[in-house]
């Protein structure tokens, strides 16, 4: 198997599985597998680590590893709740994260992006995650990892997550644009929300960008210059700052990751999305295609 460098490699967004096959055993490095699945996905996430991933990997449960005092699904948890799961998982300061998941790129990023949240940068996803590195024959274990403490320094970079009230100003006043990485059908109203209780349709103003779009069949990335083209293509003003969102923000962290990629640097992650902004009343809906 070829070990070629590939010239998209990062270790602050994204590596490919070559460049994870020769850092493997670095000592300094830890890889984390956050799988997460919507309910009718019927898949248990840990589970399935449980019974293979790759060698090294500890569990990230973003169910769990979230702010317990919302009513909100996974949101960001306080900074100690993080730094002692951090701890106790033997992730800490010094150390190269890599973030991988079993879909391929889906939930990976959301665990990217906290990290980011948390002042942390050397944090990568893993581009086509587990089933890329399984589809090339590598190695997968049922072992559980041997942890070993290390104290992390969290500093909450705040700038890099919006509360609705943000996300409200800023669309209402244009200062930014929001980008909704939902299917087109929910986007536009016309699919139901796999959440009882929420309204159909988007933030007025909102730009679509199907998490999907950002993808390659295979589940990687779509190289720098690809990527843009898919946000121009939907409208997405990248000279604005850009604010994304999706059902419960998972999925608005691939677009997070793939604004990162292109230089766009000036963005920030809607914690609540839809499921927050659905469930308020007096909150502006538009249906319908982005306009």
């Amino acid at each position: 198997m070829p070990l070629t460098p590939s010239p998209n490699d990062d270790p602050k967004t994204l590596v490919s599985t070559d460049w994870l096959g020769r850092h493997l055993k670095d000592p300094d490095l830890r890889l984390l597998d956050a799988s997460w699945y919507l309910p009718d996905a019927g898949r248990d996430a840990k589970a399935e680590y449980l019974a293979a991933h790759i060698p090294g990997a500890r569990f990230f449960d973003i169910d769990e590893i979230s702010d317990h005092r919302s009513n909100l699904p996974h949101m960001a948890p306080p900074i100690e709740k993080f730094m002692s799961r951090m701890r106790a998982m033997g992730v800490g300061d010094g150390h190269q994260v890599v973030v991988y998941d079993g879909s391929g790129l889906f939930s990976a990023a959301r665990v990217w992006w906290l990290f980011r949240l948390m002042g942390k940068t050397d944090v990568a996803v893993l581009d086509g995650g587990l089933p890329k590195w399984r589809a090339e024959g590598r190695e997968t274990e049922d072992l559980p990892p041997v942890i070993r403490d290390r104290h992390m320094t969290v500093q909450r970079q705040n700038h890099l997550v919006k509360d609705v009230t943000q996300v409200a100003h800023a669309a209402k006043l244009k200062q930014a644009v929001v980008i909704d990485a939902r299917a087109p059908a929910r986007f536009a109203g016309e699919a139901p929300e796999p959440r009882p209780g929420l309204r159909a349709g988007h933030i007025p103003g909102a730009r679509n960008v199907p998490f999907g779009a950002v993808l390659n069949p295979d589940g990687t990335m779509k190289d720098p210059a690809a990527l843009r083209r898919v946000f121009e293509a939907a409208g997405v003003d990248l000279t604005k700052p850009a604010i994304t969102s999706c059902g419960s923000g998972v999925t608005a962290a691939v677009l997070a990751l793939a604004l990162e990629r292109i230089g766009h640097r000036d963005w920030s992650l809607y914690d609540g999305s839809w499921t927050e902004w659905g469930m308020y009343e007096d909150l502006p809906v538009e249906t319908g295609p982005a306009r």
